[in-house]
């Protein structure tokens, strides 16, 4: 009996109007758009390959470093002021710093209206957990 019912709850369609529109397992992983799955399959793709070459022609020790390399990189965040962490570092380790997207020049919060400089010595002091509140103003 329990398993019939069960069957029938899996088996039912999602009701959205109740739920909301992610309310489901299925929704929470599968991506926004379907392009979305193909790029991030084949970019990881590609990424083990190289590291499948790498590994092949120069050994396993590369590889490990510049896995460490990456980590050290991207964790790396200027404190926060007037500008913004690039992760320079990092983005020259993985190679997207060629990469060129409109994200780069839209919506660019320093354009806005209602942007407000950044008070940096709150910024650190929320950082180091002395104190509450979002790290600049704008971001809320």
């Amino acid at each position: 009996m329990q398993s019939s019912s069960m069957k029938r709850d899996i088996s039912e369609t999602h009701d959205t109007l109740r739920f909301g529109i992610n309310a489901g397992v299925k929704a929470d992983l599968a991506p926004p758009h379907p392009l979305q799955s193909t790029i991030q399959s084949e970019t990881k793709f590609w990424a083990d390959k190289k590291k499948f070459g790498t590994d092949a022609i120069y050994g396993s020790a590369l590889n490990i470093r510049k896995d460490l390399d990456a980590q050290i990189l991207s964790r790396f965040q200027r404190p926060p002021g007037a500008l913004p962490s690039s992760l320079l570092g990092y983005e020259a380790l993985t190679g997207s710093l060629d990469d060129f997207g409109f994200e780069d020049y839209l919506n660019m919060p320093q354009d806005s209206d209602s942007f407000r400089q950044p008070d940096m010595h709150h910024g650190m002091e929320v950082r180091l957990g002395l104190s509450k509140g979002p790290i600049c103003p704008s971001f809320n």
